[in-house]
């Protein structure tokens, strides 16, 4: 048989914000069609017409453009096998549940959930199955004029997967190997409702899968336990030939502590499990976002390839690109992968070491403007030159590099207790007579000068830069004092010192 086309997909349920785990799947997804010159489809699993959020599927579209993950059909995409929304392929799922009826794979039942509830009450640990089928209300147990009626009447009912026990069924992972599951252990899954026309997740998956070509199925360890009932469907409806190859993801786990990453634990610890800021439409609550929290997207894509799987190499840092080639599915690892949220952080400050001053310039411009200054984007890029190493993310530039642009009107207290001393006033009026007739106000000749000047009078070098850091700075921080003062410009730096002088006295 010829080898097939790798097909792999992605397929979230509209029901919120889309959470760092999916992002991951997605990403895993993504390198490996790519790594096989396959294809990636864009598929909306929202037959839970309940659970549906309006704006929620634009947000993920959004989060994906955002990380430059490229779907190659799908919702929103286009491609040849469409309609890529569940809830637009009704009739589509009419026809196969028919099938498995027509052949006895499958049966209908009418029990009311009060019936089911009743059940529950009356048989310890009730599943329904082969032992329990015949006790409910169902086509299996019932006359096939009554069944007939009670469809005619009206009356509500579901499709049962029929699922016969003693059989050792197989799922071929990727990651964790074979694994074997008895059915008898499994239920019989509804797989379709008349309340609304609509098939469960179970046949609808199955279904869309077959009639898409996919050929492997990456997804998180959560749907581990619903394998074994989709190898039982695709041999149901005689696929076993077309059946995707399964790899089900380590979780994701909660950065301390045990259980897998929530919501919770990112607004306890103060770091997003949203790829982009999420408006709640129900609740009105704001969820933070890595896009809006000032993460690079090559930043988050570099450290959720690496929760659950690495290269094997010294190296940490790649490009999207980068990892294509490298990525082995079967390498991923099958213990949950701890979150460890501060390794984003460092992978981000990464990012900013990488990218040219005048990259990040270009990202701090309409900072510098939101705070009142009116600058050019030279003078931006040169403080950005001089701070960047500094800082994790953009948006901390300014309150680290606002002297700059902004002229201090008090002075730290803290600082002014250490570094101001007696003889720090005269010593600065001294210090701005010298700048004054400097002709060349560059960082070299300013130093050349000054250290001569120190050197003649005989003053400690430290108590003059601190002191002269506090008259432009207002506190003990910055690059070096040179820098500053060139960057400033003869007139500002006098300016300042004459203000220091005659505040702190």
């Amino acid at each position: 048989m010829a080898e097939r086309r790798v097909r792999v997909r992605f397929a979230p349920s509209p029901t919120g914000a889309l959470h760092i785990g999916g992002v991951r799947t997605a990403l895993y997804n993504y390198l490996f069609a790519r790594q096989h010159g396959g294809d990636m489809i864009f598929r909306i699993e929202d037959t839970d017409s309940n659970r549906f959020v309006p704006g929620a599927e634009e947000y993920i579209i959004e989060s994906f453009r955002w990380l430059g993950i490229n779907f190659d059909e799908g919702v929103s995409f286009g491609g040849e096998h469409g309609p890529y929304r569940q809830s637009e392929r009704r009739e589509i799922y009419k026809k196969y549940v028919g099938q498995l009826l027509e052949s006895g794979k499958a049966y209908i039942a009418f029990d009311t959930p009060e019936e089911l509830e009743a059940k529950r009450g009356e048989i310890q640990n009730f599943q329904y199955d082969a032992s329990t089928r015949l006790l409910m209300r169902n086509s299996l147990s019932m006359p096939k004029e009554e069944v007939d009626r009670l469809i005619a009447e009206g009356q509500q009912y579901v499709v049962r997967f029929k699922i016969e026990p003693g059989e050792a069924v197989h799922v071929d992972d990727l990651i964790r190997g074979d694994v074997k599951i008895m059915s008898d252990i499994l239920d019989d899954k509804v797989l379709y409702k008349s309340a609304d026309q609509l098939p469960t997740y179970h046949l609808a998956n199955i279904v869309d899968d077959h009639l898409m070509e996919v050929t492997h199925v990456i997804r998180g360890e959560e749907w581990l336990p619903s394998a074994p009932l989709h190898v039982l469907l695709y041999k149901a409806f005689g696929w076993e030939d077309t059946m995707p190859r399964f790899a089900h993801l380590p979780l994701l786990l909660k950065p301390e502590g045990k259980g897998k990453l929530s919501k919770r634990d990112g607004d306890r610890l103060g770091f997003p499990v949203f790829p982009l800021e999420w408006h709640d439409p129900k609740t009105g609550e704001v969820s933070a976002g890595y896009r809006e929290s000032g993460y690079f997207p090559e930043a988050v894509i570099n450290f959720l390839a690496f929760l659950g799987w690495n290269p094997g190499t010294e190296r940490e840092m790649y490009s999207l690109d980068e990892l294509v080639p490298l990525f082995d599915i079967t390498k991923c690892s099958k213990a949950g992968a701890r979150f460890d949220y501060q390794k984003g952080i460092w992978f981000n400050h990464e990012y900013i070491l990488q990218k040219t001053p005048s990259e990040i310039a270009e990202l701090f411009a309409p900072i510098v403007r939101a705070n009142g200054v009116e600058t050019s984007i030279e003078r931006v890029t040169k403080v950005v030159e001089m701070m960047k190493d500094r800082v994790n993310f953009v948006k901390e530039l300014w309150p680290l590099c606002s002297f700059f642009f902004v002229a201090p009107t008090e002075y730290d207290e803290k600082t002014r207790k250490k570094r101001w001393k007696e003889d720090s006033a005269q010593a600065m009026g001294e210090l701005a007579t010298l700048i004054e007739e400097l002709d060349d106000f560059s960082v070299e000749a300013q130093e050349k000068a000054v250290h001569e000047w120190i050197e003649q009078k005989g003053y400690k070098l430290g108590n003059i830069m601190n002191a002269w850091r506090l008259t432009l700075v207002g506190e003990g921080k910055g690059p070096g004092m040179f820098d500053i003062s060139a960057f400033l410009g003869k007139e500002e730096t006098l300016a300042r010192m004459k203000r220091a002088i005659e505040s702190l006295g």
